[in-house]
């Protein structure tokens, strides 16, 4: 490691982060109170735009929400992402900062990463103001990670990569306790795409099943019989995943109906299955509802392909996490099936992300996407001092 980045930086780093702690946690708290949908995140973006324009940033806002923030004159460019969007998903806490918005929450953490980005971006100001800073830091602040294909493409489009050499980001892992961060080589989250199948028939009495297309019967097969098809049609390294969230058909026990409708998603942890699956899926459900006569509507939505590390990316964050935990604060991490729109970015340029832990020691293991999310707000701080400190690691 750089001495530059291992003592005078670093130390800059933590001392500003550690003077603005109080108001990272509020801006957290305030962000958790006030959440914003997929697109939506105006409150958030304008909120974000004031603070990091005071930190001596170049602020560019987006045309739906979201912004770009730059700083430096020359040399490389490396970026830092957070995400801004919220759930629809209920508060079911009764904390003093519970949502103030009925049915949506920040139930995956968003506020923690915008908080902690936003207190990166303070200690960064300071390290370019005192002339320390050898390249440029640009940070996404992207809008509409939840839904796919997700936010990052719209980023992309408008140019969010452009001279990029690396770009970092932290996601928040309830499963680790604050102080610690989990990292990988290589994949570490899954691809995902969602599937919703329609199928129409001429529906009649249960008495008749014969004389009708027993529509209801030829869902189940979609149901039971596409995850375990598509299981041995794909290469079962891949992992692949089919679940339902959504089953609905008929309204009365003596009434075949004449529509029904799944929805789920696919998910793999191969990039190549990945490719294949999008072809495949309609195939195999036309094949699945061929005896039943009814007829398929498959509309399968590519969402996002997996999270890929890059080795020496890891490498960098991996130094920039010893030096705000010790060595003991970065741990092993499984890839998991969650998908993440991250990986559009690092299928154009190199970067990593990591898991930074935000449960409390000793506490409750929460899960992310669930209303009763809790995290230790630590875990903000510590996101700052490593998203700030990886970047100058890698311009180092």
């Amino acid at each position: 490691m750089s001495d530059a980045v291992s003592t005078p930086i670093a130390s800059l780093i933590e001392s500003v982060v550690d003077e603005c702690d109080d108001e990272l946690v509020g801006l957290r708290r305030d962000l958790h109170a006030h959440p914003e949908l997929s697109w939506r995140e105006v409150r958030t973006s304008a909120l974000v735009a004031a603070r990091v324009r005071a930190a001596g940033w170049r602020v560019t806002e987006l045309p739906r929400a979201g912004l770009i923030a730059e700083i430096g004159d020359t040399g490389p460019i490396v970026g830092l992402r957070a995400d801004l969007d919220a759930l629809p998903v209920p508060d079911l806490t009764d904390d003093p900062w519970m949502s103030t918005v009925d049915g949506v929450t920040h139930a995956c953490g968003h506020d923690v990463h915008t908080s902690a980005l936003v207190g990166a971006a303070v200690a960064l100001g300071r390290v370019h103001e005192q002339g320390l800073l050898r390249g440029r830091v640009r940070l996404l602040f992207q809008p509409a990670e939840e839904v796919m294909p997700g936010g990052a493409l719209s980023l992309i489009e408008l140019g969010a990569l452009d001279g990029l050499e690396r770009v970092f980001g932290l996601h928040c892992d309830p499963t680790l306790d604050v102080g610690k961060v989990g990292l990988r080589e290589g994949p570490i989250t899954g691809a995902a795409d969602h599937l919703d199948v329609t199928l129409t028939g001429s529906g009649g009495h249960t008495s008749r099943p014969h004389l009708t297309e027993d529509l209801t019967y030829a869902l189940g097969k979609v149901v039971t019989e596409l995850p375990s098809i598509l299981s041995r049609r794909l290469d079962p390294r891949s992992g692949v995943s089919v679940v339902w969230g959504i089953v609905r058909a008929g309204s009365a026990h003596n009434v075949i109906p004449a529509t029904g409708r799944v929805g789920g998603t696919v998910r793999m942890l191969d990039a190549i299955a990945w490719g294949e699956a999008e072809k495949l899926v309609p195939l195999l459900v036309e094949q699945i509802v061929a005896p039943y006569g009814v007829h398929a509507q498959v509309d399968y939505q590519r969402g996002v392909p997996p999270v890929v590390n890059d080795v020496e990316s890891i490498v960098h964050l991996g130094h920039a996490v010893e030096r705000v935990l010790g060595t003991a604060g970065h741990v092993p991490t499984q890839q998991s099936l969650g998908g993440e729109d991250f990986g559009w970015y690092l299928d154009r340029v190199p970067g990593a992300m990591g898991r930074l832990g935000t449960r409390t020691p000793g506490g409750p293991t929460y899960d992310l996407h669930q209303g009763n999310l809790r995290v230790d707000d630590r875990s903000v701080g510590i996101g700052a001092k490593v998203l700030a400190g990886v970047a100058v690691a890698a311009l180092t």
